[in-house]
């Protein structure tokens, strides 16, 4: 997998180059800035940006800038974006066009390199990967919009935005990946996503929910 890296602290974009490329990954570029990041997307094609939000000149928004920038020119490009503070507003921003091949992680994420590489192929592969706390402040703006759903369906929607699949989710929540199902069915049946060859429900459901 073909990976573009844009971080604008040299100790920590360095690090990520050695890490990920021992982890089998091909990085086509490590930049400092987002018009660098725009160029080497440009230039090749990787399979998954990851990229810094706050970088240079002013360190304010300018990754993100460059992320939907990238999102909107190269649909086909997996966004990763980092973070050190959940930022719902970033969040939604970057899930303007939809869920697939995107995620948001805050930069303590990294430090679990197991975690951080499986993000990064999921993105890359067309899936999603936010933080948990991304998703839990997201799912928080629309706490009113919820409540149909319970508690239980709730936490399975928030790990089904992170990308994980039922086997996963019944791991985590130390239940059955039947009893996972049966939670699938009633959210899907809440959202009013009934079951159509043409549409993948689960990407629907957290779209409804992350997306508005």
């Amino acid at each position: 997998m073909r990976v573009v890296i844009a971080e604008d602290s040299t100790l920590l974009r360095e690090g990520l180059t050695r890490l990920l490329a021992e982890a089998g990954f091909q990085i086509t570029a490590a930049v400092d800035s987002a018009e660098s990041l725009l160029t080497a997307v440009g230039a090749h094609r990787p399979d998954v940006a990851i990229v810094d939000i706050r970088m240079p000149p002013t360190h304010t928004d300018e990754g993100l800038r460059a992320a939907v920038a990238l999102r909107r020119d190269h649909p086909g490009v997996g966004i990763l974006v980092l973070s050190q503070y959940v930022r719902v507003s970033y969040a939604a921003e970057l899930l303007d066009l939809g869920v697939d091949g995107v995620g948001y992680l805050l930069k303590d994420r990294v430090s679990d390199l197991t975690e951080f590489v499986a993000a990064i192929r999921r993105v890359g592969a067309g899936g999603s990967a936010f933080d948990p706390a991304v998703v839990g402040h997201l799912l928080g703006r629309r706490r009113a919009e919820s409540d149909r759903l319970t508690e239980r369906e709730r936490d399975v929607l928030m790990l089904m935005a992170e990308g994980r699949t039922n086997q996963a989710i019944a791991r985590s929540l130390y239940i059955t990946e039947r009893t996972v199902e049966k939670h699938c069915t009633n959210i899907f049946a809440k959202l009013d996503l009934a079951a159509n060859p043409q549409d993948h429900r689960r990407v629907l459901a957290v779209l409804r929910y992350l997306n508005g």
